[in-house]
């Protein structure tokens, strides 16, 4: 069963993130103080008197704005309310009861949910008059917090979970491994309209404007198949010289390289139209050199014209642009109109199986005896090297260590080719390998 949902709801700049970070115990939400920052639903676990539950941070409702993103963040906070067990109802009490607080009580009162009233800045005891004003809403008895001070906190979760459903057998239990899936690429080249897909459901927000997706935003899902998924959608990463002078986006930046850390396969976006670009490689260097499993994926394969052997040109051609990453697989599909999108979990699968892969001791040395047969290890100044035996140390990436007489005897185009010999014998398709040498003395 999946874990009880607490939405944190309310107009502009109420301190809804502030409030879920602190909870949270680390800044997931982007916090500043200018309405509007955080734009899509944020999923974060939480535990509180044994009680596990899902808080989702949404952006600020605006009943009146026509403004597109700004009513894509109305979209937003709705879709959170409609899901919730819980919602949490947010409020400024240093500005007091506002028009706009009124038109989000009268839309929470249609949703026939569980509603907390929090009003949040109540920074000192004295301010506590300040609340009163908020019992004219008729939604229950108002919560006084300060989330900037960590004040109230404990009385609020309190509450939340007393409206929380009761706990079921499975709450309690750890579930199997959840494929951690990051969707990563330049701005504008179709991860949030992926994601939505891959979803089935409006989870991001869809717009051609570069840039909205700020937050690297969790969504668990379980795939056809059974597979548990986390599908991390992450802010466009731009040039480094076309984020220096805005706080917010490097921020968002830093957040889509930490998500690509923590991933176990990225979906790496590449848009069609553009073909691979200087920043697609530096991203996939970052992909690389972190470790990770990946998938390319070109998105917007619907806008190109195409004739007899359009997409294999086109293949070897993003192969060619990202040589240090001849093993990733490419997939072409449209997220806009749901072409080929069914084939991306299946890789996904493929390339994770590859990626967490362990080989026994003994057939590494069998394969390692064939290569070593087939290309004699280079020799230097008279000194051949010798591969006594290796052995896997870690998978995600795979790695092996090898012991050697002399490292320094190890010449890069040998180890590219035992590289290539493993992943001939192995697959390992989607995922780089490691290789790690151990200097072994022959009294040894």
């Amino acid at each position: 069963m999946a874990r009880p949902l607490v939405a944190i709801v309310g107009r502009p700049n109420v301190g809804k993130s502030t409030f879920f970070n602190k909870v949270v115990g680390h800044r997931i939400s982007i916090v500043e103080d200018t309405p509007g920052v955080t734009r899509d639903r944020v999923y974060a676990d939480v535990e509180w008197l044994t009680r596990k539950f899902t808080l989702i941070d949404t952006g600020g409702i605006d009943p009146h704005s026509e403004d597109v993103l700004l009513s894509q963040m109305r979209r937003q906070a709705e879709i959170a309310m409609d899901t919730a067990d819980v919602i949490c109802f947010f409020t400024d009490g240093r500005e007091g009861l506002t028009d706009d607080d009124r038109e989000v009580a009268n839309l929470l009162r249609k949703t026939h949910k569980p509603v907390i009233l929090v009003v949040n800045k109540i920074d000192h005891i004295s301010m506590n008059d300040n609340m009163y004003e908020f019992y004219e809403l008729g939604i229950g008895d108002p919560i006084a917090i300060s989330a900037v001070n960590m004040m109230g906190l404990g009385d609020l979760l309190d509450e939340i979970c007393k409206h929380l459903p009761p706990p079921d057998d499975d709450e309690m239990e750890e579930a199997e491994h959840v494929v951690q899936l990051a969707v990563v690429g330049r701005p504008n080249v179709g991860k949030s309209s992926l994601v939505n897909r891959l979803l089935g459901q409006e989870r991001t927000m869809v717009s051609n404007i570069a840039g909205t997706t700020r937050d690297a935003i969790d969504t668990r899902f379980t795939g056809v198949d059974g597979t548990e998924y986390n599908i991390i959608d992450t802010a466009g990463i731009r040039r480094k010289r076309a984020v220096e002078d805005e706080t917010l986006e490097r921020y968002s930046v830093l957040r889509s390289i930490a998500a690509i850390r923590r991933c176990d396969v990225a979906l790496m976006l590449i848009d069609a139209n553009d073909g691979v670009t200087e920043q697609d490689t530096k991203i996939a260097g970052m992909i690389h050199e972190e470790g990770k499993a990946v998938v390319v994926v070109v998105n917007k394969w619907d806008a190109i014209d195409k004739e007899t052997g359009t997409l294999e040109k086109y293949r070897k051609q993003v192969l060619e642009d990202l040589k240090f990453m001849d093993y990733a697989p490419v997939l072409f599909l449209s997220a806009l109109t749901g072409q080929r999108v069914n084939t991306v979990l299946d890789m996904v699968n493929q390339v994770w199986a590859q990626a967490s892969k362990r080989v026994p001791t003994g057939v590494l040395n069998d394969v390692l005896a064939d290569a070593t047969a087939s290309l004699q290890p280079p020799a230097t100044n008279g000194r051949r090297l010798r591969i006594y035996y290796l052995t896997q140390q870690s998978v995600c990436p795979p790695t092996f260590v090898l012991f050697v007489n002399d490292e320094e005897l190890m010449h890069f185009a040998y180890e590219r080719y035992l590289e290539n010999y493993f992943r001939k014998t192995f697959d390992f398709t989607g995922t780089p390998i490691r290789f790690i040498l151990r200097e072994k003395k022959k009294e040894d």
